[in-house]
């Protein structure tokens, strides 16, 4: 979502809007919850692929120019590469587990509440404080919007396990 006077296609909007995709992914595997294993993990799949390409797009191209406006903008940046590595960790653990894993549904759950962290703490801490400095985000915007584009269509996407 939009804050009041975000451009459209700069960098943070293009994330936030990478934010909102997700957690609409999150509640439609929630709303499977009775649903048959096939459905959800599609959805699961979806979600992983997502969040690997926005994870991607974050690390080669947002965070190296955030981190050059500030120590605090920095430091917010370090941690959020450090969370980035547990979401990895969690989405191989969805991508290794066969649906009969008892724990799958847990393991979606513990993404979910991993990644709405993740997501506060980018939206209220490090975006106002990247959006506050002199960092040109509209080209910021496009080059992760080709880079995200470039990684949809090269399949970035990790294949599940048989």
């Amino acid at each position: 979502m939009l804050g009041i006077g975000e451009p459209e296609n700069d960098a943070i909007s293009l994330l936030k809007a990478d934010h909102k995709a997700v957690d609409q992914m999150f509640k439609e595997y929630e709303a499977l919850k009775t649903g048959g294993k096939a459905a959800k993990v599609r959805v699961a799949m979806q979600i992983c692929d997502a969040l690997t390409v926005h994870a991607t797009i974050e690390e080669e191209i947002f965070y190296p120019a955030a981190r050059l406006h500030g120590a605090e903008v920095r430091d917010l940046v370090d941690e959020a590469a450090v969370e980035h590595q547990t979401l990895k960790d969690i989405i191989a653990r969805l991508r290794a587990a066969p649906s009969s894993d008892p724990l799958y549904d847990a393991g979606v759950k513990v993404l979910s509440e991993y990644v709405k962290h993740h997501v506060k703490e980018e939206e209220n801490e490090l975006f106002p404080k990247v959006r506050k400095s002199n960092a040109d985000l509209v080209a910021i915007g496009e080059r992760l919007a080709a880079r995200k584009a470039e990684l949809e269509k090269s399949g970035v996407k990790q294949k599940r396990a048989a």
